[in-house]
């Protein structure tokens, strides 16, 4: 049986190693602080720290998830937050290659242009 206290905890240095910086999801914590702390303690402290993959390589595999499901406002932060994990503009782009062809031309539209909203993020320019 797991720790939530621990889960959390490790969640949060998660969060930070993959990226994502002392406040992660901001937005979630303040809309609903409980459903914050289950996301971060299980998905982040659990199911990310998992050692059967790397976090590059499960980053990868969440950004070709949400490709293909099309959830370009859930793919924003992975985007972003990629490079802290060593993955490049370049990878991104052949992800998304490689899934619309398996998910339609319409995800790969989407993503690509969330992509490039990203790198101007990045850049500092709009």
């Amino acid at each position: 049986m797991s720790d939530a206290r621990l889960d959390h905890e490790r969640g949060l240095e998660v969060l930070k190693e993959i990226g994502w910086g002392d406040t992660p999801m901001a937005p979630i914590k303040a809309a609903d602080e409980q459903f914050w702390e289950l996301t971060v303690g299980h998905l982040f402290g659990n199911i990310w720290d998992r050692p059967g993959l790397s976090k590059r390589d499960r980053e990868m595999v969440t950004l070709a998830t949400l490709i293909a499901l099309d959830r370009t406002q859930g793919m924003r932060p992975h985007l972003r937050n990629a490079r802290a994990l060593g993955i490049t503009q370049d990878e991104i782009r052949e992800v998304i290659i490689q899934v619309m062809h398996y998910a339609g031309w319409s995800c790969g539209a989407h993503a690509i242009t969330a992509l490039a909203e990203a790198m101007k993020e990045e850049a500092g320019t709009s």
